[in-house]
């Protein structure tokens, strides 16, 4: 009760204070109503209806204003227990963590602890409208779009807000008919309800958990797999799973359950926010612990620098009189000084002089040395240029002779291809004679194949002239011939021993260029070795 009154007092906080117009912390009482009878989620709808407007524009944000109040209902539950009402840092990771599971999206540790920096810098927490601007904004969320969004936030406010530990399709057997029916289960601390669908709309039973229930696995039947029972002290009911793995998530969530009713403890994540909230104040303890220790160390100190700064006069009053004494035993050893320095001056003076006649016998000493080092110095150059040029004598005559030979040489050479140049002159000049003759004949060898060409087109054109002769006569002795056989044929008919007497048969008939039968064969088979005699004769000239 005590958790469900805290948790009444912040909404009707965030409405007091929309209601409270000339903030002067009163109310009138005609603005505020109260009902025995109330649904939670109704009240807290009421008044987000109070405030929301006031304080919120909806107009830019990518989430709409169900989600808007759903997270505001969150904002309620995971604020701290101070008014004004704030979230802090940790709450909000926890809540954008959740946010971005139920998104399958992934957490991005580095992005939220530069914005934890940010907002360190600022104020170290947010209020409701911040919240939900921040949510609203897309700053965690980007690449979501926003049914992802909105689904996200709605998975979020069922678990927080709502008590719903676990939901899923399951398969359902009936108590009268004994069917199998599809249904939406919603697990809560204390309830176990089921729907026709995922919409929530038509709520079909509940089964009422308490610490006298349990959950058990059963073996496959009926065709059925991933079997378990709830018994409650009224009934039991059998559920099929889709999986083993979800058969055994659910009965695990149900046991889990039925664990916190028998322990009286809240459901996980209230306790979780207890938690939360208990390590924070021990934290917070110790951190208070840790100061009031910083401040008696720091007091301590205080008394130990007011103890040094004591020590530190007496010091310098020691020091004073160290100094004072110091001071006249240094004016003793001054006036001794004074008297040994005057002497030491003298001395110094005498042995000033010594020194720059030693120091002048030096230099001279010195400059002798360095000009006897500059002639060996110069001794010795001049034997290596010496040496060079004796070098480069030997060097000359060596090229010198070299070059006399291979002008030698070269005058050989350069007579020799003269010889060759005349001798390629003269070759050239007979190759061009020859050249001259050959194509003076084959000039004559054309001007005949030429001629030869032309009495071969003219023989071509009469031996064509013959054939056509040839096939006129032909066509005209086989139509006789045809006329002949008719006539034959038709006198056999009709006379029947009257026969035709034919001539004999004739040899064939010689064909040239002169017509049918112009030659005997003798006079024939001459004429064509006469031409094959000249064909010969003109092929060897050529």
């Amino acid at each position: 009760m005590g958790l469900l009154r805290d948790e009444l007092l912040k909404s009707i906080w965030h409405a007091f204070t929309a209601l409270d117009v000339d903030q002067s912390g009163k109310v009138s009482k005609s603005q505020l109503k109260v009902r025995d009878n109330f649904d939670l989620l109704e009240f807290n709808n009421v008044c987000w209806t109070l405030c929301f407007k006031k304080n919120i524009n909806m107009s830019h944000l990518l989430i709409s204003n169900d989600d808007a109040f759903k997270v505001w209902c969150i904002f309620n539950f995971l604020s701290e227990d101070r008014y004004p009402l704030v979230i802090i840092t940790e709450e909000i990771e926890y809540f954008l963590w959740k946010l971005m599971e139920a998104m399958g999206g992934i957490w991005n540790q580095e992005r939220f602890d530069d914005y934890k920096l940010m907002l360190n810098r600022k104020q170290q927490c947010l209020i409701a409208w911040e919240l939900i601007e921040l949510v609203g904004m897309g700053h965690f969320s980007k690449g979501m779009n926003r049914q992802t969004l909105s689904m996200g936030i709605s998975e979020v406010f069922q678990e927080l807000i709502l008590d719903v530990l676990r939901q899923g399709y399951m398969m359902k057997k009936g108590h009268k008919r004994k069917n199998w029916t599809e249904r939406w289960f919603v697990l809560g601390p204390n309830s176990m309800s089921y729907y026709v669908s995922e919409d929530l709309t038509d709520k079909k039973g509940d089964i009422l958990l308490d610490r006298n229930c349990c959950v058990e696995s059963l073996p496959d039947k009926e065709g059925k797999k991933c079997l378990f029972i709830v018994k409650c002290s009224d009934k039991s009911f059998e559920i099929s799973a889709s999986d083993k793995k979800r058969k055994q998530e659910w009965i695990q969530a149900i046991q889990t359950c039925i664990q916190l009713l028998r322990l009286g403890l809240p459901s996980p994540h209230r306790e979780a926010r207890l938690r939360r909230r208990e390590l924070r104040q021990k934290q917070q303890a110790e951190q208070g612990e840790l100061e009031e220790r910083m401040r008696l160390l720091q007091i301590a100190n205080e008394n130990k620098h007011r103890q040094l700064e004591s020590m530190r006069k007496k010091l310098e009053e020691a020091a004073a009189t160290a100094t004072l004494e110091e001071q006249r035993r240094k004016q003793t050893q001054t006036d001794l000084q004074d008297r040994y320095r005057t002497d030491l001056e003298r001395e110094k003076m005498v042995r000033q002089q010594m020194e720059e006649q030693v120091a002048q016998k030096s230099s001279e000493l010195e400059q002798y040395l360095q000009r006897v080092r500059e002639l060996e110095d110069m001794y010795h150059r001049l034997e290596d240029a010496l040496e060079d040029e004796r070098q480069a004598r030997q060097d000359e005559e060596i090229m010198r002779k070299l070059q006399t030979r291979l002008l030698e040489e070269e005058s050989a050479k350069r007579a020799e291809l003269e010889q060759i140049h005349l001798q390629q002159q003269r070759a050239i000049s007979q190759t061009q004679a020859e050249k001259q003759e050959l194509e003076s004949e084959r000039l004559a060898k054309e001007m005949a194949l030429q001629a030869a060409m032309l009495q071969l087109e003219r023989l071509e054109r009469e031996r064509h002239g013959a054939l056509e002769q040839y096939e006129e006569v032909r066509m005209k002795l086989e139509q006789a011939a045809n006329k002949t056989k008719s006539w034959k044929d038709k006198v056999a008919k009709h006379e029947g021993l009257v026969r035709l007497i034919q001539p004999g048969d004739k040899g064939p008939q010689r064909m040239t260029n002169w017509g049918p039968a112009a030659f005997t064969d003798t006079e024939l088979d001459l004429r064509k070795k006469s031409w094959q005699e000249r064909k010969n004769h003109n092929q060897s000239a050529q």
